[in-house]
């Protein structure tokens, strides 16, 4: 499995605190299967990630890893808050892009979502690339679904957190938005191993594979989508939402 969305970058934004936080956030990634891990800093106004360090870096955790024999990859990524979007040109873009490849993982702005999401979707496809909106759980409203399945619809995929499907309180809604089609691949937004979110995404996949209609395509979210994602293809969809 691919992790698409954990801040696993030490010392950049609010994510891992340093390289011993890193590797255990890596060792949970491992224990649960999974392979490769975006790492995914904030690209927005309060976190002042440098862009120009992130291949560095991620280059400085993947020599850890390995010095530690923890059998995870780190890849190149970043979370682009839509407000920020306007002020990065290509070559931010492709630093940031997940796995190196043309999908940015966009962050809606707080609040429901809105037209201006519509805008920073259209906007990445006119520089050739790909949307994966992160988090949908934070947005949800009336309007939610019908502005996501517009947005796919669009071509964009949604990346939803893997562990609110855990939650007694919050897997009702993340259930409803899989039946629904609007669950295209999973993210940890891990950010430590010493408290919140932990690095899984192997429960949520069990838990999605009781919506009756995604249950065969579970091998596509946890799999297929995200190794296209992180190569750069094109990325189609065996269902609509709905």
């Amino acid at each position: 499995m691919i992790d698409l969305h954990c801040h696993i970058l030490p010392g950049i934004d609010d994510g891992a605190t340093d390289l011993d936080d890193a590797a255990a956030m890596a060792s949970q990634a491992e224990g649960d299967g999974i392979q490769s891990i975006c790492a995914t800093p904030h690209i927005r106004h309060d976190h002042r990630v440098p862009i120009d360090e992130l291949e560095e870096r991620v280059a400085a955790v993947n020599e850890e890893l390995e010095q530690r024999r923890i059998g995870v990859t780190v890849l190149a990524g970043g979370e682009v808050a839509e407000t920020r979007l306007p002020e990065l040109d290509a070559g931010d873009l492709r630093a940031v892009a997940l796995g190196g490849g043309n999908w940015i993982l966009l962050e809606p702005a707080p609040g429901p979502l809105s037209d201006s999401l519509d805008g920073a979707v259209r906007e990445l496809s006119a520089a050739g690339f790909g949307a994966l909106i992160a988090h949908p759980e934070r947005h949800l409203d009336a309007r939610a679904h019908l502005r996501l399945a517009r947005l796919v619809q669009r071509g964009a995929l949604v990346q939803a957190t893997a562990a609110f499907f855990e939650h007694p309180e919050a897997a009702p809604a993340m259930l409803d938005l899989a039946r629904h089609g609007l669950v295209h691949v999973l993210g940890s937004d891990s950010h430590s191993a010493a408290h919140g979110r932990p690095v899984r995404l192997s429960p949520a996949i069990e838990r999605i594979g009781a919506v009756e209609s995604l249950r065969r395509h579970l091998g596509w979210i946890a799999e297929e989508a995200p190794r296209g994602i992180v190569q750069g293809k094109a990325v189609l969809t065996p269902f609509r939402p709905n």
